[in-house]
């Protein structure tokens, strides 16, 4: 059964649109057990009503025109319970439902499954035969495990017919929706930048000149049948001869007698080169893939396999630079740094990726850059959004497609006022982030690049709250030595003269690998990472700590953050890993303790092991900092960059509200200063819950540095109290949310958190 499972999807995926995804699914399920009817019906909407939209084995005329409520029939109570329902005499069930003219009279028996898509039912799968019987075990199995399946073809269908029709009438927009990943709007055209390159991302284009992409083609075909050439020879004597033989079976495949004429004949059918490619291979792996013989449709993923090989030359060898538009929406399966390293920064308007979350790391990334973004796109076709106009709605998540002039218009005005917003924020830089009843609150940055420094203290950053040390580490080849880690440091310190710079030492594993030094493990999240490796590798941490110290001399304004504690014994063995540095330094410079003073520790609250132990840790530190991404992620068990489950992560849940509100109260018993740095700290909508909590100082992005502080010069410190208090009443996130934002709506300071004023 799973190999026909397999069948049903890989062919449905591959329809050209939905009606023949569902037409091909209920021709195949038929099939494949055995029985007389099988249909579909899909949620319509704006109704909310069951529309049969496929079926073999009923009349034919209905397809599209029947519509059940979902209080009519067996369809309908498939729908309301969203769970199966297995029948031997349908027609006696009190919620058996008669369609006249539609022919299910004959038959008995009944089985209908829920189709389901992020808790949202799409439709019902149906079968049904004469034979008055329950359909067994397996069948049901098949037919749940299919319709699970189903859904996100369902929903990726939808998308690909719901972007390629034209719009019923001039008002109606296509949209998609995703997580707003980074603040803003912006109005620009759609440019794909593909990673490493792949067959199913290969946006639909024409050629410009047929000529020059036949030439290409057959010279990215040569360079792939040399590579396979040089791996039949170097295998030869090492393989049974049956299965060396299949490298001359490739060979023929990558011929231009081969797969080499019918990409060219696409090609002169006027497909740019990759295009016509993507769909040779297409067809040659379902072929493959539904032979009978399990060997040969095994091959299927060699010719995919060989299609990349082309690929991967005809891409490379164009050299063909990108013509970015003067407002580029980058869109990518999942954008990455690099990615946007290509596109002009002048020229970057937003960023789509229909992969990822509101808190990986590109949409950090683009919120560190203030450019609007919409991550987790799922289900999104690339080569539907390849050269479109489009409207990036960075605050709801919202993306339209082929916008109208009204809508244009609308979007282009709360552009203007986003744009004045930011002109009366750029007043605040030389202003103090003092309530109006004189409470100080110092607002940071967080960084890991020198090139950080000149933006950050344009926005008014006192400092720094979190310098990411392991950038160097990242961006090389091996260890950075002492030498070359202390003139990095140095330099970062001395752009902050007199302002705290908190470096946090080393902190990779997890989601940051370093290539030459690989961590390999099955739940990285909870593995070996922050001072666990480096209290296992001490030779790491004092060079570190050593390269610090000598970076501070005649600057004093280095504090060390120690992440990932979650016992008193981790800081306990790094302080006196500090402690063994220091004395080290003084030894190797010959200085004297009094002219060199020991830099301020803090601890990195991040484990809910750390939120219990804030009293006693705050004793052994001077300061806390509360990491609020991690230990989000960590009291909620919600992995942050997985988009199955991104929905549920949210830094303002009750629990961790209480988590924060603890660590403060556990740094006040031992009289110790306490900050936050992360996400959090840069939300408008946080700030004034963050003050009342009794937070000292928030590290954040530059560029969200005016927001917060305009926050802040706006609500007394008492009045936050308050509006904490009040917020340790309420039972959800979105509880919390909505009160935060009504508040800043009445204090005239909504057009931070949302377009326009």
């Amino acid at each position: 059964m799973l190999k026909t499972l397999r069948r049903i999807i890989q062919e449905v995926n591959r329809a050209p649109d939905l009606t023949q995804a569902l037409q091909l699914t209920v021709s195949r399920v038929r099939s494949a057990i055995d029985t007389e009817v099988c249909s579909i019906y899909l949620t319509d909407e704006h109704d909310d009503s069951l529309v049969l939209m496929a079926s073999e084995g009923l009349n034919q005329s209905l397809v599209g025109k029947l519509r059940l409520t979902p209080s009519q029939g067996l369809v309908g109570l498939v729908a309301r319970r969203e769970e199966p329902i297995n029948l031997n005499n349908a027609p006696e069930h009190p919620n058996f439902f008669f369609v006249k003219d539609i022919g299910e009279e004959p038959y008995q028996a009944f089985l209908g499954v829920p189709i389901i898509h992020n808790r949202h039912v799409l439709g019902v799968m149906v079968v049904q035969q004469r034979e008055s019987r329950r359909f067994d075990q397996s069948e049901e199995a098949f037919l749940v495990t299919l319709s699970a399946q189903l859904a996100s073809v369902i929903m990726h269908a939808e998308s690909v017919s719901n972007l390629s029709q034209k719009p019923a009438s001039p008002i109606e927009v296509r949209s998609l929706t995703g997580v707003a990943g980074a603040q803003g709007i912006s109005v620009g055209k759609t440019v794909i930048l593909l990673p490493q390159v792949q067959l199913d991302m290969i946006p639909d284009r024409q050629t410009s000149d047929v000529e020059q992409d036949v030439e290409f083609f057959y010279q990215a075909l040569e360079a792939a049948r040399s590579e396979v050439q040089a791996l039949s020879n170097r295998l030869k004597g090492s393989l049974p001869d049956e299965e060396w033989a299949l490298f001359d079976v490739y060979l023929m495949i990558l011929d231009k007698h081969g797969i080499g004429r019918e990409v060219e004949d696409k090609i002169r059918g006027g497909l740019w080169a990759a295009s016509a490619l993507r769909q040779v291979v297409a067809e040659h792996i379902s072929r493959f893939e539904n032979m009978n013989d399990s060997y040969l449709s095994e091959r299927a993923s060699d010719i995919r396999d060989l299609g990349s090989r082309v690929l991967n030359h005809l891409v490379s060898g164009r050299n063909n630079v990108t013509n970015f538009d003067e407002n580029t929406v980058l869109v990518g399966e999942e954008v990455t740094a690099n990615m946007l390293a290509e596109v002009p920064e002048e020229k970057l308007a937003g960023i789509i990726s229909l992969r990822g979350s509101v808190n990986s790391h590109m949409a950090i990334l683009a919120r560190a850059m203030g450019v609007p973004a919409v991550v987790g796109v799922q289900d999104i076709p690339l080569n539907q959004l390849d050269g479109r106009d489009v409207i990036l709605d960075g605050y709801t998540g919202k993306i339209y497609i082929s916008p109208t002039d009204s809508l244009l218009n609308v979007y282009r005005r709360l552009m203007n006022e986003e744009q004045e917003m930011v002109s009366q924020l750029a007043k605040l830089r030389d202003q103090e982030a003092s309530t109006p009843d004189g409470f100080k609150i110092n607002l940071l940055v967080n960084t890991g690049l020198i090139a950080d420094v000149e933006p950050s203290l344009h926005a008014g950053a006192q400092g720094v709250g979190l310098y990411r040390t392991e950038i160097p580490f990242m961006v090389r080849d091996r260890f950075p030595t002492e030498e070359e880690q202390s003139h990095i440091y140095r330099e970062m310190l001395r752009s902050f003269t007199g302002l705290p710079v908190v470096m946090r030492t080393l902190d990779v594993g997890g989601d940051k690998a370093l290539p030459y030094f690989p961590v390999v493990e099955d739940n990285p999240f909870l593995g070996w990472r922050g001072v666990r490796i480096t209290i296992d590798h001490p030779e790491l941490f004092l060079v570190q700590v050593r390269a610090m110290m000598k970076a501070n001399i005649g600057l004093n304004n280095l504090r060390i953050l120690l992440p990932m504690i979650s016992n008193v014994e981790e800081v306990d063995e790094c302080r006196r890993l500090i402690h063994q540095a220091y004395q080290e330094v003084i030894e190797e410079l010959e200085r004297p303790e009094d002219s060199f003073p020991f830099p301020e520790v803090g601890v990195m609250v991040e484990t809910p092991a750390a939120v219990y132990q804030a009293p006693e840790l705050a004793k052994r530190v001077d300061f806390l900092s509360v990491g609020s991404n991690d230990l989000t992620q960590y009291l909620l068990a919600v992995d942050r960059n997985n988009a199955r489950v991104a929905h549920l992560y949210d830094a303002l849940h009750p629990a961790v509200i209480k988590a924060m509100g603890q660590v403060v109260a556990g740094a006040a018993l031992a009289d110790k200063p306490v900050s936050i740095c992360g996400e959090l700290a840069g939300d408008p909508a946080a700030a004034v819950l963050l003050m009342g909590m009794g937070f000292d100082s928030f590290s954040m992005n530059a560029i969200s540095i005016p927001k917060v502080k305009w926050v802040i010069r706006n609500f007394s410190i008492e009045r936050a109290k308050s509006i904490y208090l009040d917020t340790l009443e309420m039972e959800t996130a979105k509880q919390i949310r909505d009160y935060l934002e009504d508040i800043l709506d009445q204090h005239g300071l909504g057009g931070l958190i949302r377009a326009g004023k």
